[in-house]
């Protein structure tokens, strides 16, 4: 498996046979890439954090979609995964950004039960999302994000039939270790770890970053940030918030809509 040549954000360039790809660093977005096939069920699609530029907000995010991508709207000026949440044929989720620093290596599947997973450093799995039509063929979004820059596909692992152990479905040449050389680290954002319980209720299909952001409000600068927004940016205090979204109706970093699921 690797990422999708025809279906590719415009800020993004692709290497190692197309497993590895990278954001223009002048930029937060304009990100998404696809997996060249649909996945099957079960299937773990096993990720490493390549670079990340922690000057920005937010951090990768995981998807699937129904939506073959050739056939994917607006290409090749793909935006994000904000944009699809809550649309019909595409499931996704942000991880919080502490989960995705430079070498960090993660999976993320589909159960036949249409529950999306995700596996992250320290092995500990999460159900991030749960409704997921498994009845059409899915495949892999990954939206290479805000502080991360640039991702590595390691590999895919099915279930054997018949046996304990799981195969390798794309078997690839060892990888070069991952380097924070050309990363910008100089903003400590986001806790060491993170519990299950920082990922937001699944059923509600609204991206998290999963953060304990103590920045300031971007508006106020004064209050603290605390109010995550659909987009995933915790950038308003709960003062501004409601302001915010009465008055202009857009995240202040990205402009992506406030919308919450009902």
């Amino acid at each position: 498996m690797s990422f999708h040549r025809e279906a590719l954000g415009d800020q993004l360039a692709l290497r190692m046979n197309n497993r590895y790809v990278e954001r223009n660093r002048e930029t937060f977005r304009n990100g998404l890439a696809f997996s060249t096939r649909p996945v099957i069920l079960e299937e773990r699609v096993h990720l490493r954090v390549e670079r990340c530029d922690q000057h920005w907000n937010g951090a990768l995010r995981l998807g699937f979609t129904s939506i073959p991508p050739p056939s994917f709207p607006n290409l090749p000026y793909v935006l994000g995964i904000p944009k699809f949440i809550g649309t019909q044929g595409y499931w996704a989720c942000a991880l919080p950004s502490s989960h995705t620093r430079p070498g960090a290596e993660l999976c993320f599947w589909v159960t036949s039960q249409g529950a999306m997973m995700y596996k992250g450093p320290g092995g500990l799995k999460y159900r991030l999302l749960q409704g997921v039509d498994v009845k059409k063929p899915l495949w892999a979004m990954i939206d290479v994000y805000g502080q991360t820059r640039a991702v590595l596909l390691l590999r895919t692992e099915k279930k054997a039939i018949l046996k304990k152990k799981r195969q390798r479905s794309c078997p690839v040449p060892p990888s070069p270790p991952a380097s924070d050389g050309d990363s910008c680290m100089c903003v400590d954002k986001g806790d060491v770890c993170c519990s299950p319980q920082d990922f937001k209720d699944p059923s509600t299909h609204i991206p998290c970053t999963g953060t304990q952001s103590h920045e300031e409000c971007v508006v106020c600068r004064s209050a603290t940030a605390c109010e995550t927004l659909p987009c995933g940016h915790r950038c308003l205090c709960s003062h501004c918030v409601s302001h915010v979204t009465a008055q202009f109706g857009n995240c202040p970093l990205c402009r992506c809509p406030i919308t919450y699921a009902s």
